[in-house]
């Protein structure tokens, strides 16, 4: 499952070495709902723990993350795995068309509004 969310960069964490082979890195997300802001915290893992690096605390971003759970020893826990990090209103830049002249998903045309054309389709 894949999820985004928009907010201000409340705090972020140094990167810890969790094994020789593992490293995470936290940050939280200030996420204002209705009278009281909440604090979201997520998780980067492996080469992504640097995607933060850019960012002032402050500085609003969009997260884009997965839902991530998993048991140890009786007890039950749950991650929000961070996969990308952008600011926040930026959109990814758009795919090119192949070389071999075929249409991606970068070239469909934006929804919206396409004038007053009056084609009855």
């Amino acid at each position: 499952m894949s999820y985004e969310i928009e907010g201000k960069l409340h705090k972020k964490f140094d990167t810890e070495n969790k094994t020789e082979t593992f490293q995470a890195r936290e940050f939280v997300l200030e996420i204002m709902d209705g009278n009281y802001p909440q604090y979201i915290k997520f998780q980067l893992t492996q080469d992504r723990c640097a995607l933060v690096d850019p960012y002032q605390e402050g500085e609003q971003m969009k997260v884009h993350f997965d839902l991530r759970g998993r048991e140890w020893q009786g007890r039950f826990f749950t991650n929000l795995n961070a996969w990308r990090v952008e600011k926040a209103g930026e959109h990814p830049p758009a795919a090119v068309s192949s070389e071999d002249g075929f249409p991606t998903a970068g070239d469909e045309p934006p929804q919206g509004d396409f004038g007053t054309d009056d084609l009855p389709f």
